[in-house]
């Protein structure tokens, strides 16, 4: 599994609902299947299951990028790489707040 850097994502990109099969995320995050089976059975990556089939978001497509990268580029363990993505997505998150705050002013 190559990964060659870490996702970036507008906000004007993320795609409202769930948009992608298992199959598709996992050929757009460069992973196998099973990968993605096992991060979902791990509580890693959500899964929205209420029509019957696995459906991801766009969110989770770039959450998924970024754990699978994480754990190439730093033998992460899946658990230790969706934490990072976990702190990862809240600075992001603090940051848009600040810059709103700072536009106020």
């Amino acid at each position: 599994m190559k990964i060659s850097a870490f996702p970036s994502v507008e906000l004007g990109e993320i795609l409202d609902g769930p948009a992608f099969s298992a199959e598709e995320l996992a050929r757009a995050s460069g992973v196998a299947l099973h990968w993605v089976q096992a991060r979902v059975a791990a509580g890693v990556l959500h899964v929205d299951a209420s029509n019957g089939t696995w459906r991801f978001d766009s969110l989770t497509l770039v959450r998924a990028r970024r754990i699978a990268h994480l754990e190439v580029a730093f033998d992460a363990d899946p658990q230790l790489a969706a934490l990072t993505a976990d702190l990862m997505e809240e600075v992001a998150r603090l940051r848009r707040r600040l810059q709103m705050l700072h536009d106020k002013a």
